[in-house]
């Protein structure tokens, strides 16, 4: 009966730079925030990071701490391109493995089943061959004679995953539409640390969902974090949506002017600040309706 729980910060300050970063969720939807907060709080740099990119994505390379990136995309969802992702990218400031989202998958699978490679037929004919230089293919031994991209394995040193609720034992719940490949981002990893928006018996994990929503089997699962909200501004069905107004703020103010106002302190901190850019907004909208 192990407790796993810690806090936010206790996680960061088990990671380390140079090491390789898998980071769950996909795209704007369910980012483990709360722990990339926590992370940019540290001094940690020089990070390979493996991710269906979005805001982590984005903040860690306008934070200048990605070295390498390794994603099928970078994007805030309803905003199509990451922008402090792309302008990071388009001053060369790290080194990219752009591929297609089914040889990123296989390639979690492979490091999961603890394979050097899987073969995928995903990439063969695009110029995810040619970007990539260091790609191989393998020739089935079979009759068939078929060429395939040999995928290698996506190895991480430690994964940041966010669910919905989880156990002190490392059990995590998802309950929403999708599950994004979280648990393969823990099964690939040497190190995994899940947040969660509430800690619950580990009998109340399937007391109002089905076992099917048991994602994350605790074996795979180092630390346990409460968050609420911590998924924030990224959506975490059922229990909140995207914060629309939040994340365009965040996509069009600069990145320094951003960072000083909303990650300079502790999670407390950075949710008073969000309260009061939000109660800004509102009162600023009411001046503008006056005659």
């Amino acid at each position: 009966m192990t407790d796993k729980t810690m806090t936010a910060d206790e996680v960061a300050s088990r990671l380390w730079s140079g090491m390789t970063l898998g980071i769950g969720g996909w795209g704007s939807r369910r980012k483990p925030m709360a722990l990339v907060r926590a992370l940019l709080r540290s001094e940690i740099t020089d990070l390979t990071v493996v991710s269906y990119g979005g805001p982590d994505v984005g903040m860690l390379a306008a934070a200048g701490r990605i070295r390498k990136l390794v994603a099928a995309f970078a994007t805030l969802d309803s905003i199509p391109l990451e922008p402090h992702y792309r302008a990071a990218r388009e001053r060369g400031a790290f080194e990219l493995m752009e591929i297609d989202e089914a040889m990123f998958l296989w390639g979690l699978h492979a490091a999961a089943n603890r394979l050097p490679f899987l073969p995928v037929r995903a990439g063969i004919g695009s110029d995810v061959m040619r970007v990539n230089p260091g790609l191989r293919t393998v020739t089935s031994p079979y009759d068939d004679g078929e060429t395939f991209v040999a995928m290698p394995a996506l190895r991480l040193d430690a994964a940041l995953v966010h669910v919905n609720r989880a156990d002190r034992r490392g059990n995590g719940q998802y309950l929403g539409p999708d599950p994004y490949f979280d648990d393969l981002f823990c099964a690939a990893a040497g190190t995994a640390y899940v947040s969660c928006e509430r800690i619950v018996d580990t009998a109340g994990l399937t007391r109002e969902a089905a076992p099917q929503t048991l994602l994350v089997p605790r074996h795979t699962v180092t630390g346990v974090v409460e968050a609420p909200t911590g998924a924030h501004f990224t959506s975490c069905a059922p229990d909140y949506a995207r914060d629309e107004a939040f994340q365009q703020h965040y996509a069009t103010t600069p990145w320094p002017e951003f960072a000083d106002r909303f990650l300079a302190g502790d999670e407390h901190t950075y949710r008073s600040a969000v309260r009061a850019w939000h109660e800004e907004c509102g009162q600023r909208r009411e001046d503008e309706e006056r005659p």
